[in-house]
């Protein structure tokens, strides 16, 4: 007998890749085979996302992908869109269920529980009333897994609809948080990066806290190397800072959400905290580990950002000691406070302003970059090949590149970075 084929779409953060990945080890566990979504299959499951409008339209194009391909197939949508627009799409036949945030691991028993009918069926939670964890990993090169530690906030900034989307804050114990990476580290995945929607808000849920998870899991055998996923700058304290800087498992590198360089305007979208904290936490970074790889989030165009404020995010980025810089334009959210913020910056201008950020962030990167030719650091060679060449990441997250080699694949080397390949990848020889 034929296997059922299910095909997944993931969009948006790396939390919904890492669920997708769950998910997609629930169906097979059950006997489906998996296929690629550019292929026919009797179940499509589309993971959105909402952070912007164009996000929504990448999921509803999404849909209209999935059922073309196959009229009698059955359409899941779950993820923030789902969520969050229910009621809006149910009206979208090719839709077959809406299934949300709180629901997610449950959607192949739902599927084999509910009677396919011409309507579509919703099954969603309402954000105050989410309690449950859902424990995910991504099992994407074999190499790295992105694991989710935390999901939900709690932070209601805004501009934000994620709390709406996510529910309040909640994880799992340490111990079982633990447990789980131990699992992982069975499975021969050599790094972890931990995921959720605010990492550092870690054990709210159950009376615990974020340092002393990482104490813990950098005592798992098997994982050599642990990355932090985007953590708060008010959240990232000196304390994780100095365990970063002294336990070798524990990588340097950050990312840590700005938003604005306006004073002002934190205040107004309710950011908790200001640029003089956060210009602190990357000043103890670069103290305590001079080689860290810094990232920060950059939202341009925000609803009652004026050029005075513009200006002032301009400057203040430049003055710091960062290697990159992930922006993208403000997108409205219905529901959200900021929506009725003034001015409103017109698309021209946004783009006018994110090209300004862009140079800045490609001078960061390169003088980032360039300080490191001739540095030795140690990289995780991945199962990923072109032109006959292996790439992996430093500790302090360089991509690098090498002749390939397969019995390098997963496997940490010590390298010397000799040069550029291009604006984002460096050569480098294996010492």
């Amino acid at each position: 007998m034929n296997k059922k084929k299910v095909a997944f779409y993931t969009l948006g953060c790396k939390l919904n890749f890492a669920e997708t990945s769950t998910i997609s080890q629930y169906f097979e566990n059950a006997g489906y085979e998996i296929v690629n979504f550019s292929k026919d299959a009797d179940i499509y499951v589309i993971n959105s996302c909402s952070v912007t409008s164009n996000a929504n339209k990448k999921s509803r194009n999404a849909i209209s992908r999935a059922k073309n391909r196959n009229q009698n197939a059955i359409v899941v949508l779950t993820g923030c869109f789902a969520q969050l627009q229910s009621e809006n799409l149910k009206e979208n036949h090719a839709i077959d269920y809406i299934i949300g945030a709180n629901d997610k691991d449950k959607i192949i028993d739902l599927i084999n529980s509910l009677e396919k009918t011409n309507t579509t069926e919703i099954i969603t939670t309402d954000h105050k009333d989410m309690k449950r964890f859902f424990p995910s990993v991504s099992y994407g090169d074999r190499t790295r897994s992105f694991f989710k530690i935390q999901d939900g906030c709690d932070y209601f900034c805004a501009y934000c609809t994620i709390p709406y989307a996510r529910g309040r804050s909640r994880n799992q114990s340490i111990e079982q948080t633990v447990s789980q990476a131990r699992d992982i580290a069975k499975k021969g995945i050599k790094e972890i990066i931990l995921t959720g929607i605010n990492i550092g808000d870690f054990g709210k849920s159950t009376g615990e806290n974020f340092y002393d998870l990482l104490v813990e899991l950098i005592k798992v055998e098997g994982i050599e190397r642990i990355r932090l996923g985007s953590i708060e700058p008010n959240l990232l304290t000196t304390q994780i800072i100095e365990l970063v800087a002294t336990n070798k498992k524990l990588l340097p590198h950050f990312h840590i959400p700005l938003q604005t360089g306006s004073d002002k305007l934190l205040k107004l979208i309710r950011r908790k905290y200001d640029t003089s904290l956060f210009r602190e936490k990357i000043e103890i970074i670069k103290t305590l580990i001079p080689d860290a790889f810094i990232g920060i989030d950059l939202i341009v165009g925000l609803n009652g950002e004026t050029n005075e404020m513009f200006e002032e995010t301009k400057t203040f980025i430049q003055s710091l000691d960062i290697s990159y810089i992930h922006h993208f334009q403000y997108s409205e959210r219905e529901g959200t406070p900021a929506v009725n913020f003034s001015p409103k910056t017109n698309p021209q201008e946004k783009q006018e302003r994110a090209n300004i950020i862009t140079e800045i962030c490609e001078s960061k990167h390169k003088t980032f970059l360039n300080s490191q030719v001739g540095s030795i650091h140690e990289v995780l060679f991945e199962t990923s090949v072109k032109k006959n060449k292996i790439f992996g990441y430093t500790e302090n997250y360089i991509k690098v590149s090498t002749d390939y080699d397969e019995q390098i694949i997963n496997k940490i080397l010590k390298i010397k970075i000799t040069g550029f390949i291009d604006n984002e990848t460096m050569n480098c020889i294996i010492l």
